[in-house]
């Protein structure tokens, strides 16, 4: 019996060596949460920040918005022990929107200031926005991460042509298109920029607090294993004992 029990912890500590490994590489960068949105919808991401130094904390994080398929509404949701300045300015070039709108200015750059990451830990800035263009793939948002020793890491690399990863990709957001039936607004749009924070007010009842739930799954799965390697180890007890 013991040598079941060795083996269902070997099992064990293999799977969840094996689920922190894989972990481990989506927490080094800077990213979008979720990571996906439906063209022309409203929606609330979150710019997962996690700090990467052992000897300094992260004092600061600015996020360029797109310009060339600005956002023309954008609000934010307070975090605690952090001031945010949401920066309007006029675009490069004006752009016409999806509705047929000339844009000539838009949300340029998000800064969270005056609090801190510590080593070992991450923040989510949360922001509402819309609506998403219909007709791009992807939005990226280069952001740059300040270290309280005054080091500065950009997160602005674009994807490479031959499809790795570069050292410091910038955070972006996939857009797919709605399905068949799909209300692709996802809820009604504000009519100017200064009714925007209600939709930040309604997407702050979502219980994003929970976090993310791939630890509970890991444990659940973990769970099975170990349980399906006690019920073999049962079985077998079982039938040397009736032999």
């Amino acid at each position: 019996m013991t040598s079941y029990v060795r083996r269902a912890a070997t099992v064990t500590a293999g799977a969840l060596a094996l689920a922190i490994g894989l972990a481990v590489p989506a927490l080094a960068h800077v990213t979008v949460n979720p990571g996906t949105a439906v063209q022309g919808s409203w929606t609330k991401i979150a710019f997962r920040v996690p700090n990467e130094r052992d000897s300094a904390s992260t004092t600061k994080v600015e996020v360029e918005f797109p310009t060339d398929h600005p956002l023309p509404f954008v609000s934010v949701r307070p975090v605690p022990g952090w001031d945010v300045k949401l920066t309007r300015g006029k675009l490069p070039k004006p752009v016409v929107s999806d509705s047929g709108d000339t844009i000539t200015e838009s949300v340029l750059k998000i800064t969270w200031s005056g609090g801190k990451i510590e080593s070992g830990q991450f923040q989510e800035f949360e922001a509402s926005v819309g609506p998403l263009p219909k007709n791009v793939d992807a939005l990226e948002f280069p952001t740059a991460q300040t270290y309280s020793d005054g080091e500065v890491v950009k997160w602005a690399d674009a994807p490479k042509a031959d499809g790795s990863e570069p050292e410091h990709p910038a955070p972006a957001l996939k857009l797919v298109a709605a399905e068949e039936g799909e209300d692709d607004q996802q809820g009604a749009a504000p009519s100017s920029p200064a009714a925007a924070p209600a939709v930040a007010a309604a997407a702050s009842d979502d219980d994003h607090d929970g976090g993310d739930t791939t630890p509970a799954l890991v444990l659940g799965g973990l769970g099975l294993v170990a349980g399906l390697v006690g019920a073999g180890a049962g079985i077998t007890a079982l039938r040397r004992s009736r032999g």
